[in-house]
């Protein structure tokens, strides 16, 4: 039997290339939701977005680096300025992320949402590696200018593919509250992510956070 086609894609054929790298995908968020696992989020090659209707994080501090990677063919290096948000920890309400991927048979968009009922997303040692920020923000007790090395109210510089200068500006804040964030990200990682009331989706086309 021809497998069905819809806007000339063949369901069955895209089913038998997708549902591998979907269900792996489902297995690590059940244990991200679980709070199983340390998280890290890093597209090669690729931003993706993330909003939330609010992040509120404990020990914050902000640098700026260079992040490395892979071309998302995979053929070239690349490297992307970005500003660093640190927390040692955060909550966050209603958060969405969002990535786009072109394939053979045009694009398809992940999408993962948590934290939208009475118990927000939590994380441990999170750092955003952020390209574009909106929000509106409140920062307790700040401390604009000091080195990168010195912001010792955050969680410490993140290091791995991160190129930043330890004697590069920074600043800290004890409490940092964002809402009705938008940001676009190259990287994200943690100590533990939980996500409650996590959902993820896949969908053709081209389907974004914001």
């Amino acid at each position: 039997m021809e497998s069905q086609v819809r806007g000339g894609t063949r369901w069955k054929r895209f089913a038998v290339v997708m549902v591998p790298s979907v269900a792996a995908t489902a297995a690590i968020g059940v244990a991200l939701a679980q709070g199983a696992l340390a998280a890290s989020f890093s597209v090669s090659g690729q931003s993706f977005k993330v909003t939330a209707d609010r992040l509120e994080g404990k020990g914050f501090a902000q640098y700026g680096a260079v992040d490395s990677g892979k071309s998302l063919d995979g053929t070239k290096d690349e490297h992307h300025p970005v500003a660093v948000s640190a927390f040692k920890t955060a909550t966050i309400n209603n958060m969405c992320q969002s990535v786009v991927t072109p394939t053979l048979f045009g694009n398809v968009s992940l999408i993962l949402k948590a934290g939208g009922g009475k118990t927000p997303v939590t994380a441990d040692n999170l750092y955003i590696d952020v390209a574009d920020l909106q929000a509106n923000a409140t920062f307790n007790n700040i401390d604009i200018g000091v080195a990168a090395k010195d912001a010792g109210k955050g969680p410490g510089m993140k290091g791995g593919n991160e190129q930043a200068s330890p004697f590069g500006f920074a600043q800290q804040a004890d409490t940092a509250i964002l809402t009705d964030v938008k940001q676009t990200a190259w990287a994200t990682t943690a100590g533990t992510f939980r996500l409650s009331g996590l959902k993820m989706s896949l969908v053709t086309g081209k389907q974004e956070c914001y």
